[in-house]
This record gives structure tokens, sequence and C-alpha cells, in this order.
């Protein structure tokens, strides 16, 4: 099993890591567009703003590179913002072009809807509700898993395998055949979140 993480200046890498470690899995950081093509599975973290962090993969070219990578059938894990950048577009900062491979947007959370006022970034441990899928095998609904994250998905049901309420339900769990997308951070989850990992490592 080769697995790797992509490098574009934008991602915690050494957490991701240390995550793989704990399922007794070397995870390659990589730099070089080309080498994606050579592992079985693929990590696209993220921490930062979604404009920057796609300028980030056009100009190392991974953009063009991930998005061949996954439309070809290789498994991808985007990871907080590397799972909002698997969407078409996002509103931080102005209105920015994402990889495209799910059907979506992401946007802001609205902090007064529903008159609730909701603190922005929503930080900290929430419960996740599943719906069936392998990446879950092992793992009980209802899971708390931890985020840190002011931008949320909104796309069709049929994309969504878990959601969470914060002021109002929003998609945190995401999947196109072999792509996924987990918006709260696995590696940051303790045994459930490296559950989950292993759980993508066997697919």
């Amino acid at each position: 099993m080769k697995i790797a993480i992509v490098d574009y200046n934008m991602g915690n890498l050494a957490s991701v890591k240390n995550a793989f470690l704990k399922c007794e899995q070397e995870a390659d950081v990589i730099k070089n567009k080309d080498d994606i093509f050579k592992y079985d599975h693929v990590i696209l973290p993220g921490v930062g703003a979604f404009g920057d962090a796609m300028d980030s993969l056009k100009e190392s070219g991974f953009d063009e590179s991930i998005k061949e990578y996954a439309n070809n059938g290789g498994k991808l894990l985007g990871i907080c913002l590397g799972a909002q950048l698997l969407f078409d577009k996002g509103d931080e900062f102005g209105l920015h072009s994402g990889l495209g491979l799910i059907p979506g947007t992401v946007k802001i959370f609205d902090k007064n809807r529903f008159k609730i006022r909701l603190k922005v970034p929503h930080m900290g441990w929430n419960k996740v509700r599943l719906k069936e899928d392998r990446v879950f095998d092992g793992i009980d609904d209802n899971v708390y898993l931890y985020f840190v994250h002011s931008h949320h998905i909104e796309c069709e049901d049929k994309y969504i395998i878990g959601t969470t309420e914060y002021g109002y339900e929003f998609a945190s769990i995401v999947k196109n055949n072999n792509i996924y997308g987990i918006q709260p951070h696995p590696e940051k989850s303790h045994d459930n979140g490296i559950k989950m990992i292993q759980n993508f490592i066997n697919l």
C-alpha cells in the first residue's frame, strides 16, 4: 500500500503523517505533481483560505494532476480545507473556483440564520451523524470529531455521508465514488478519527 500526502504549502503535514503512523502505515509527503500517480491513496490536507490554497495548487500543477488522478479512479481524501477544495466554488474573500470533483459550493457560516448568533469559526468537538459507508466501519453513529472551520459545504444529499449541527445542519463528510472529503480533522479526533483513516486505507 502506497499513500501520498500532497504538500502544496497549505497543510499541517506532520499531524496527518503521524496519524498514518498510528495506523502502522507509512505515508510519503510529495511535492512533485507527477509523483501522485505512483500511489494507491492520496491525501489532500489544508489549512488557510480557499483562494490561496487553489492558487498554490495551480502554481505547483497539483490541481490538474489531482483531478486526473481522481477521475481515473484513484482514492482521494480531502481533510478540512482539502475537503472544501474538492468542490466547484468557495466564497472566502471573494468567489474562487475549486477542483470541481464534487458538485457544490463552500460558504461561510450564516451567523444570524434562524436568529441564532453563531461563533465563527466553529471550533471544538461536535457530533457527526453517519450514513452507512465502509469508511465508517467500526465507528458508532453520532460520533464526536474535532472541527476548526469558518466555511462549510453545500451540496446535494446524494454526496453527503455525514452531517453535523452547528446552529443549523451542514454536510461534514462527503463522498463521490472514490473521492472522500472530511471537514473535521480525523488526525485530531483520537481513536475514532484514526479508525476513519484506517478504513480509508483499507478501501
